[in-house]
C-alpha cells in the first residue's frame, strides 16, 4: 500500500528465502527465528537508514505492523561509506573483545574457525596459492594485524608480499586425516604480526584432496564463511583459466565499518554518548550478578578452563515440537527463547539461583 511496505515486504522475502510476503504475514510464522530477525533488522537499517531495535520486530512481526512503527520519528544513522583512514585505525567493539581475550589467554585455538573441503579431481597448489592471495587482497580484514602502541591495539592493513597467506601442502593417508585436521584447527595465530587466515592442502590420493581453511574469529564469523568460499571458488576458476578474477570492487571494507561504528557510539568519557548509555544500562542490569553459577556438578570445577566439551544429540516428537512452536507464537517469542527460558527454569530448580 505504501513504498515503505513494498520495501519491507521485499526485505522479509529476501531474508526468509521466499518469492513474496504479504503485508499481514507474520515473520515468525513464515519460519523466521532470532538469527534471521537480526539479519532482517540489519537489512532494514541499511536500506531505510533508520534506527530499528530487534524488539520492534517481535512487537510488530508483519510488514504492515512494522511499517506503522517505522512511521514514528526515528534517529537516522550516519551512512556507512568509505572513510579517510587515520594513521592508526582503531578496533571495532568485536575486535577489541577478541583482542583482549587473545592477550589474556595467549595464542591458542579457542577462537579459530576451521573449514574443511574435500576436493576430487586435479588440484594445482600454485593456482590455489594465487587464488588465496586474490581473496586476501580483496578483503582487508583477512590481511589485518593488530600491533600495540603503549598498550593500545590498532589495525594495520598489510599489502603486497606481506599479505600472502600461507598454504601448506602435504601428502597423507586417510588414516592420518583426522589427526592432520585437528592439528590444523589448533594453529595458534599471533594476531600482532600474522595474517588471521591460513590454509592446508592434504593430498590423500592422486586426485583426492582435503583443503582446510582456518580463520581467526577476529577476522570472520559464521556469516563470513559463505562469501569466503564463493570468492575462493571464483578466484581459483579464474586463475586456472590464466586470468585474474573479474569481480567488482567492494563498496566498503571492515576498517570503514570500524570508523563508522566508533563515530556512532561516541566517546566513553561523554556521558551523553551512545556507548556511555549502553555501558550504564549493562552495569545496572548486571549489578550483583554472581561471579559463577553455583550449580551441582559431577566433578570439581577446574582452576583453568580446559575448553573441552561434549556434544549430546537427542530428538523429540512432532507433537512436542509443535507445542513449543505454539507457545513461542502465543508469547511473541521464538522457539530458541522458549528453550532458553526452560533451561533457565531447570537450572534454577537445581540450585543455580536466579
Amino acid at each position: 500500500r505504501t513504498p515503505r511496505e513494498e520495501i519491507l515486504a521485499g526485505l522479509f522475502a529476501e531474508v526468509l528465502g521466499l518469492p513474496a510476503v504479504g503485508t499481514d504475514d507474520s515473520f515468525f510464522d513464515l519460519g523466521g527465528h532470532s538469527l534471521l530477525a537480526t539479519r532482517l533488522i540489519s537489512r532494514i537499517r541499511a536500506t531505510l537508514n533508520t534506527e530499528v531495535p530487534v524488539r520492534d520486530l517481535f512487537e510488530a512481526p508483519t510488514v504492515a505492523g512494522l511499517a506503522t512503527l517505522l512511521d514514528e520519528d526515528r534517529a537516522v544513522r550516519p551512512a556507512l561509506t568509505p572513510a579517510a583512514r587515520p594513521e592508526r585505525i582503531p578496533l571495532s567493539s568485536a575486535q577489541n573483545r577478541l583482542w583482549f581475550l587473545h592477550r589474556l589467554e595467549g595464542p591458542s585455538a579457542t577462537y579459530n574457525m576451521p573449514m574443511a573441503l574435500r576436493l576430487t579431481g586435479p588440484v594445482m597448489p600454485e593456482v590455489l596459492r594465487l587464488a588465496l592471495a586474490d581473496v586476501v587482497g580483496r578483503h582487508e580484514s583477512l590481511r589485518t594485524v593488530f600491533p600495540e602502541t603503549d598498550g593500545t591495539p590498532h589495525q594495520q592493513i598489510l599489502a603486497g608480499v606481506e599479505a600472502r597467506p600461507v598454504l601448506e601442502v602435504a601428502g597423507i593417508t586417510e588414516d592420518h586425516l583426522d589427526e592432520a585436521l585437528a592439528g590444523a584447527a589448533r594453529y595458534p595465530f599471533d594476531l600482532s604480526a600474522e595474517l588471521p587466515v591460513r590454509a592446508w592442502l592434504f593430498q590423500l590420493a592422486p586426485q583426492e584432496y582435503v583443503l582446510v581453511l582456518v580463520v581467526h574469529h577476529i577476522a570472520s564469523d559464521g556469516w563470513s564463511l559463505a562469501p569466503l568460499s564463493r570468492d575462493l571458488v571464483t578466484a581459483y576458476a579464474a586463475r586456472a583459466d590464466g586470468r585474474t578474477p573479474d569481480w567488482a570492487p567492494l563498496p566498503v571494507q571492515y576498517a570503514d565499518y570500524t570508523l563508522w561504528q566508533n563515530e556512532l557510539l561516541g566517546d566513553q568519557s561523554d556521558t551523553g554518548s551512545l556507548i556511555s548509555r549502553q555501558l550504564e544500562y549493562w552495569r545496572t542490569t548486571l549489578t550483583n550478578l554472581p561471579e559463577q553459577v553455583t550449580f551441582p556438578t559431577d566433578r570439581p570445577r577446574p582452576v583453568m578452563a580446559s575448553q573441552r566439551g561434549e556434544v549430546f544429540e537427542f530428538s523429540w516428537d512432532a507433537d512436542l515440537h509443535q507445542g513449543l512452536v505454539d507457545l513461542a507464537r502465543a508469547t511473541g517469542t521464538t522457539v530458541f527463547m522458549v528453550l532458553q527460558a526452560g533451561l533457565a527454569a531447570l537450572m534454577n530448580r537445581l540450585g543455580a539461583g536466579d
